[in-house]
């Protein structure tokens, strides 16, 4: 097994394993999403490969950004670069010849769900929470979640669920279109691993084809959408509201925002 610090590697057959290792909460760094970048260089590099399968360590798939990160950028400049650096990492996962399973337990919020949205396939457990809290810190989603979410559950829902802040379980995501399929908290990893198996019994030619027609699909409208999204967080970001919503989480209080 490979460790790069918060990314460990392991490869069976002709599947990668790539587990999250950022207790606890998997929180997504700029470390970690360095790591998960290294990985994906790896992975290219070796030819063996041909599914790959992501997952957390412990309690969670991914419970969001490291929000503590966040007290340490000074200006509009700073936001700007932390969304187009995960954007960045995503749209790259999402291009990947390579198909990416995430195998969601626990919780998948914020930068979580974005990342697994950033995924080709998602396998989910009935109790799972799966959604987009940034509006209860003052903030908005920045690693593609406002372009990627309509595209899964439709418009209206993509609404709901950005606007409220309120996350879904796992037999929500499936009904609505988010993950592929819901299983239980034990069989998710043999069910994962089972699919992973199955496509990487595929001629290799053949899927990287496949992952890049299908890829195809989506237009120059998105990273338009994404553009906006990086801009739009690097605004929210700086006003007295992201601030007193991300004290208020540290401090673990309810946020008192002013509109402002």
């Amino acid at each position: 097994m490979i460790n790069l610090t918060m990314i460990a590697n392991e490869v069976k057959g002709n599947v990668a394993y790539l587990t999250i290792q950022s207790p606890p909460a998997n929180a997504l760094s700029r470390t970690l999403l360095k790591d998960l970048n290294n990985q994906l260089d790896r992975i290219e590099q070796e030819n063996n490969v041909k599914a790959v399968v992501l997952k957390g360590e412990g309690r969670f798939f991914s419970a969001g950004a490291d929000i503590k990160e966040f007290t340490g950028l000074q200006n509009t400049a700073d936001y700007a670069s932390l969304a187009t650096n995960g954007q960045h990492v995503f749209s790259r996962m999402e291009q990947f010849s390579i198909p990416i399973i995430a195998a969601i337990h626990g919780a998948a919020l914020g930068g979580g769900l974005e990342l697994a949205m950033a995924c080709h396939i998602r396998i989910v457990t009935a109790n799972a929470k799966l959604g987009l809290p940034e509006v209860n810190l003052g903030i908005i989603p920045g690693f593609g979640g406002t372009q990627r979410l309509p595209r899964y559950v439709g418009a209206s829902k993509a609404y709901e669920m950005i606007l409220t802040g309120e996350p879904i379980n796992g037999e929500q995501a499936a009904a609505w279109g988010l993950a592929n399929s819901v299983v239980s908290e034990e069989a998710l990893m043999s069910e994962a691993a089972k699919l992973a198996e199955k496509i990487a019994a595929k001629s290799k030619p053949a899927i990287q084809h496949i992952m890049h027609l299908v890829s195809v699909s989506k237009t120059e409208v998105f990273s338009k959408g994404e553009e906006e999204e990086a801009n739009a967080f690097s605004q929210v970001f700086g006003n007295e509201d992201a601030k007193e919503g991300i004290q208020a989480f540290l401090e673990k209080r309810q946020a008192n925002f002013k509109d402002k």
